[in-house]
């Protein structure tokens, strides 16, 4: 039966440090609830400010298809297999942790032209269960600012036959796609309608049928729905998975 949930931004798990402001769609870490555990095969959607010359240092994963996008600022990223970038807005960033890989996340201090900064980033990190365990770990990364200018919801990171071709970052999990769309004013998205659909605000304020009006940070779990559409008085940025599966039985 369809069903609509509303999460809004304030009734998030949070974790606070002097270097880190992170939120938590769902359970995290010492954060535990076991009502609040994962949308689909969605089981992390943390919302994350990080202080400049700071950030997470090498630290571990597997079996895990990990997604980040960033709204502001950069971040810096090095990892057990080889790879090192800058992740920036317009920027998707894709690590498959396989059978396991260390990393770090860094909003380091300088810029590419050597200046010093005091910017904070600020970043989505989306988690998603792979088809199959004990893949080898890898690690994409694509500029995708043209397709977002144009409108639309971008597939950004997918694993579905449908969007073979496109400019997505592929992810190991054939049943999900996540999209990014930068809201216009006057233009409307249309959402994918499938058994589980994600919603998060990334930035700005929405408007979406059934749900009224969504503020930056509110998220949507939609179920057995879709098809409802997105727009904004303002520029504004959504992240939307789709998704065809779901864990357990």
């Amino acid at each position: 039966m369809p069903h609509i949930d509303i999460h809004r931004a304030g009734d998030r798990l949070k974790t606070r440090v002097a270097w880190l402001d992170s939120k938590h769609s769902f359970s995290f870490g010492q954060h535990y609830d076991p009502d609040n555990t994962h949308h689909g095969v969605l089981l992390v959607n943390n919302d994350d400010i990080v202080s400049p010359g700071q950030g997470f240092d090498t630290h571990g994963h597997r079996d895990m298809e990990i997604v980040t996008w960033v709204t502001k600022g950069s971040l810096v990223h090095q990892d057990s297999i080889g790879n090192s970038g800058v992740i920036y807005p317009g920027l998707a960033q894709r690590m498959s942790a396989g059978k396991g890989i260390m990393h770090s996340e860094k909003n380091d201090s300088w810029r590419l032209n050597g200046q010093s900064h005091q910017e904070p980033v600020r970043f989505v990190q989306m988690w998603v269960v792979p088809d199959s365990p004990g893949l080898d770990p890898g690690y994409e990364q694509l500029e995708i600012d043209d397709e977002l200018i144009r409108g639309g919801l971008v597939p950004v990171a997918s694993g579905m036959k449908k969007h073979h071709g496109q400019s997505a970052i592929r992810i190991s999990q054939k049943s999900a796609a996540l999209h990014v769309a930068r809201l216009q004013p006057g233009v409307a998205v249309t959402l994918p309608e499938a058994p589980f659909v994600h919603v998060f605000v990334a930035q700005g304020t929405v408007q979406m049928e059934g749900a009224g009006e969504l503020y930056e940070g509110d998220a949507v779990r939609l179920t057995s729905s879709g098809g409802q559409r997105i727009h904004s008085a303002s520029p504004a940025e959504i992240l939307v998975w789709e998704m065809h599966t779901k864990l357990g039985p």
